[in-house]
C-alpha cells in the first residue's frame, strides 16, 4: 500500500508539474497561406523565427519565452476559421496572428469578435478590417489599401492623367484598392475617367486578354493591383504589346521584392510604387535589422520579412505593457502601443487599431539588368490616415 501511494503521489507531483512548466511559456497562435503565397511568407516566417529566437535568447518577456504554434489556413477563410477554432480551442492560445489575403483576414477578425480573442491581422490589406468589419479584439500591422493608395495619391495626381484604366484581382483586396483608389482620385481630380475595369480571377489572369482589353479602351494612365504570378503574366504581355508605353502606371505592392524581383530584366521602368528597397535604405534601424537578417539566413530580406519580425516585436511590446496575456489588458495595451521597427518607430491607434507603420514609395527602374526602386522616399502611415473623427463613421459598430 505505502509502495502504491508513492508511486501515486508521485503521478500527482508530475502533473501538477507540467502546468507550471507550461506557464513559463507564452503561446502564441499562428495562421497563414503558407502553402498557396510561398514567395511573401516564407520571408514572413523567417522574419517572426528571427524575432522569437531574438527574445528567448534575451529572457522572453514577462521571464517567459515566446513559442508559436503555426499552422497552414489553407488560404480560404473557412479553412481559416476551422485553424483559429482549432489554436484556440484545441492548444488553448487567446492570441492570434497572422492571415496574409483580405478575405481570410476578414474572417479570422469576424471570428475573434465572436470568440473573444486577441488577433494581430499581420498581412491582409482590405480596409475592412480596422473599419467597416473592425472590432475590439482586432488589430492590423501593415498599411492598408487605403494608406497604401493615398501614399502613391500625390505621384497620380501629379501626372495629371484623365483617362485610366483600372486592374484589379477579383478578391477583398483588389476590390478594396479599387474603390480606395476610385474615391482618394476622384476627390482630388473630379474630371477623371475610368474607361475600363478588368477584374481577373487571383491567380488566374488572361493577361493577353487583360492588357487587348486595357489598350482598346485608350486610358492615359494604368492602375494596377495585381501582385505575385499575375503581376509576371500582366508586365510580360503589356511589354510585348507595348501597352504600356507612353502610358503613366501606378502600381500596388509592385516594388516589392517578393514581386519585382522575380521580373528580372523584363521589369518595367518608370512605375510610381510601393515596396521595400532593402539595399538602399540607410536609417540605423534598418542597418541593424538587415545585418542581423543577413547573418541569421544568408539571404536578404522581402517585405515578409520585415512583417514577420514586426508581427512578434508587437506582440512582445503589448504583452510587456500589459503586463499580461489577459485578453482585455492585451487590447488596452495596444492601444496606442508603441513598437520600434526596422523602419522606425510607429504606433498602433486605438480609434481603428490600425498601425501607422509606413511603406516606401518610389519608381521601377533597371539597374545592371536587376530591377530596383529608385527616387524613393519613406511614407508615415500617421500622414495619411483619417482623424479619428472620420474613423468614428468609418467603424460604426466596432466595439
Amino acid at each position: 500500500m505505502r509502495a502504491r501511494a508513492i508511486v501515486l503521489a508521485s503521478a500527482f507531483a508530475l502533473s501538477a508539474a507540467l502546468p507550471a512548466a507550461a506557464q513559463q511559456t507564452i503561446r502564441i497562435g499562428e495562421l497563414n497561406s503558407y502553402k498557396a503565397q510561398p514567395a511573401f511568407l516564407d520571408p514572413y516566417k523567417k522574419g517572426w523565427e528571427m524575432a522569437i529566437e531574438e527574445f528567448n535568447s534575451a529572457g522572453g518577456v514577462l521571464g517567459k519565452k515566446l513559442e508559436i504554434v503555426s499552422r497552414d489556413d489553407g488560404a480560404n477563410p473557412g479553412d481559416a476559421v476551422r485553424v483559429a477554432e482549432e489554436l484556440t480551442t484545441g492548444e488553448g492560445v487567446n492570441i492570434l496572428c497572422g492571415t496574409f489575403l483580405s478575405n481570410v483576414g476578414l474572417a479570422v477578425t469576424e471570428f475573434a469578435g465572436k470568440k473573444k480573442v486577441f488577433f494581430l491581422a499581420a498581412e491582409p490589406l482590405t480596409d475592412k478590417i480596422t473599419w467597416q468589419n473592425g472590432n475590439r479584439y482586432t488589430f492590423r500591422l501593415r498599411s492598408s489599401t487605403y494608406m497604401q493608395v493615398a501614399m502613391l495619391m500625390p505621384g497620380v495626381v501629379a501626372a495629371n492623367r484623365k483617362k485610366w484604366a483600372l486592374i484589379y484581382p477579383n478578391f477583398e483586396y483588389g476590390q478594396s484598392a479599387a474603390a480606395a483608389f476610385k474615391t482618394l482620385l476622384k476627390a482630388r481630380q473630379p474630371d477623371v475617367e475610368f474607361v475600363t475595369e478588368q477584374v481577373p480571377p487571383l491567380g488566374k489572369v488572361d493577361a493577353g486578354a487583360v492588357v487587348q482589353a486595357v489598350d482598346d479602351a485608350k486610358p492615359d494612365a494604368i492602375f494596377n493591383v495585381l501582385f505575385g504570378a499575375d503581376l509576371a503574366k500582366l508586365v510580360r504581355e503589356g511589354n510585348t504589346r507595348g501597352v504600356f508605353k507612353d502610358r503613366f502606371v501606378a502600381s500596388l505592392l509592385s516594388g516589392e521584392p517578393e514581386y519585382i524581383d522575380p521580373l528580372k530584366e523584363e521589369a518595367p521602368v518608370g512605375w510610381l510604387v510601393t515596396g521595400y528597397p532593402w539595399y538602399a535604405i540607410t536609417t540605423p534601424e534598418h542597418k541593424a535589422f538587415l545585418a542581423a537578417y543577413q547573418a541569421r539566413f544568408n539571404d536578404y530580406p522581402r517585405l515578409g520579412s520585415v512583417v514577420g519580425y514586426v508581427t512578434i516585436k508587437s506582440l512582445a511590446a503589448g504583452i510587456a505593457k500589459a503586463g499580461s496575456t489577459d485578453t482585455d489588458k492585451l487590447i488596452a495595451a495596444f492601444s496606442g502601443l508603441l513598437v520600434d521597427g526596422p523602419f522606425g518607430p510607429f504606433v498602433y491607434r486605438g480609434s481603428d487599431h490600425q498601425a501607422t507603420m509606413g511603406a516606401y514609395v518610389g519608381r521601377t527602374a533597371l539597374r545592371e539588368g536587376k530591377p530596383v526602386m529608385t527616387d524613393f522616399k519613406y511614407v508615415d502611415g500617421a500622414d495619411v490616415l483619417p482623424s479619428d473623427a472620420e474613423v468614428k463613421k468609418l467603424r460604426p459598430a466596432a466595439e
